[in-house]
């Protein structure tokens, strides 16, 4: 049976490793802990195919421990017990370095059972995860352990990976092999850091190819198909499509059109429109505000239109939100006036409600037959000046005008009502 490319083309030394020079460059902390044959536990965290796994093989070669694998989305404790059981015997002389894959998976009694043997070095724990592990790994856990973050492979430095893939393929090929100039590069980008998913685009594309002229030949064409959908990652509710909603919020509160059409289309391309109608919808209101109040009700009309629509004719009203949202003046006034004034109420600086705002019935109490409410719509401009803080809080500026043509002509026109400075 013919091993997968993937697997025979593993690297089995740090400088074959593509990707992640921020840990393996010469010099780097992992690449020095590496070399020194550490014993330290540690967690890997980042997107698959980013080579958490191969490093993990790595690390166990320098150390002469037994390897052992478990993937916790199928382990249960009894595995480990079962590892832990062969520890100090001839099966483990020196010791077990278990890579414990998709940690996140484990609970937290699962993760406790091997506190005791990391304690007593007789156990090195290599867990991977594509999850934040602060949020999925037991604090104990991660207190005896070192985190080392994996990033998705940039095009440039996957390139390599991709040729040796293809060599491989020319050299295991029946019939000569040749593929399109510029292949290679597109089956890097089009994987989207994943070197694994890379390798296995060129298998498939070659087992795929046929025969013409006595020759295979693999076209960009081809490789496009194999490979679609692949740049994506995007994982509902996990941490990669938290980054995307963090993202095209911060392009539209950054004014930045292309980067929220950007973050937008991979939202639509995963099929997801609520995250984003969220965080449109949230943006109209904290981002741009009393700058342009009607963006709220623009947005929401363009939100109900996407829902009613679905994709993929939603993509029209929602792009239509984010063009609006990213090119309208700013203004966080609403978020910096809330702000405070939530702020004063979780510190208890409230007060009683002045006598002539309370409701109409406590006229009828007997303690005080008149409220001495004056009506604004009874006195010119419909404004009248009367206390509506409490009196611990009168005076008190929740609200700051922002600096936009909005908020400044609603400033002026307040002002010359009020006559003084707001």
């Amino acid at each position: 049976m013919q091993r997968p490319l993937a697997d025979e083309i593993r690297p089995k030394t740090l400088d074959e490793v593509v990707g992640q020079r921020h840990l393996l460059a010469p010099g780097a902390v992992l690449r020095r802990l590496i070399e020194g044959g550490t014993e330290a536990n540690m967690v890997f965290y980042g997107p698959s195919g980013t080579g958490k796994t191969t490093i993990a093989n790595i690390v166990a070669e320098r150390t002469h421990k037994a390897l052992y694998r478990l993937n916790a989305t199928t382990a249960s404790l009894q595995d480990v017990k079962d590892i832990i059981g062969d520890v100090g015997t001839l099966l483990a002389p020196g010791g077990v370095l278990l890579y414990l894959d998709e940690i996140q998976y484990f609970n937290k009694k699962q993760q406790q059972s091997l506190l005791e043997f990391m304690e007593n070095g007789k156990l090195t724990l290599i867990a991977s995860t594509t999850e934040n592990p602060y949020f999925y790994v037991y604090g104990a856990l991660l207190s005896r352990s070192t985190v080392f973050e994996f990033k998705a492979v940039p095009p440039e430095e996957a390139e390599p990976a991709v040729l040796r893939a293809l060599n491989i393929e020319r050299e295991r090929s029946p019939l000569p092999l040749e593929w399109e100039e510029g292949l290679s590069l597109q089956i890097a980008t089009a994987c989207g850091g994943d070197v694994r998913k890379a390798v296995n685009a060129v298998e498939l594309l070659s087992q795929a190819a046929q025969p013409k002229k006595g020759k295979l030949f693999l076209s960009k064409e081809d490789a496009a198909q194999v490979a679609q959908r692949s740049a994506m990652r995007y994982d509902k509710g996990g941490d990669a499509m938290y980054d995307i909603a963090s993202a095209l919020m911060k392009s539209l509160r950054g004014s930045d059109p292309d980067a929220a059409l950007h973050y937008l289309a991979r939202f639509l391309e995963a099929g997801d429109l609520v995250t984003p109608c969220r965080r449109l919808l949230c943006s109209a209101s904290e981002d741009v505000g009393m700058a342009y109040p009607q963006a709220v009700a623009i947005v929401k009309a363009c939100v109900d239109t996407a829902m009613q629509l679905g994709l993929p004719e939603a993509q029209l009203p929602l792009a239509q939100a984010a063009i609006l949202l990213a090119t309208a003046p700013k203004s966080n006034s609403v978020v910096e006036g809330i702000g405070r004034a939530r702020a004063d109420v979780r510190a208890g600086r409230t007060g009683d409600v002045p006598r002539q705002l309370q409701n109409v019935h406590a006229d009828t109490t007997g303690f005080d037959n008149q409220q001495h409410y004056l009506y604004p719509h009874s006195f010119p401009g419909h404004w009248v000046d009367q206390q509506y803080l409490p009196d611990a809080l009168k005076g008190v500026k929740y609200y700051e005008w922002g600096e936009n043509k909005t908020e400044q002509a609603a400033k002026a026109y307040w002002e010359k009502l009020k006559g003084r400075e707001l």
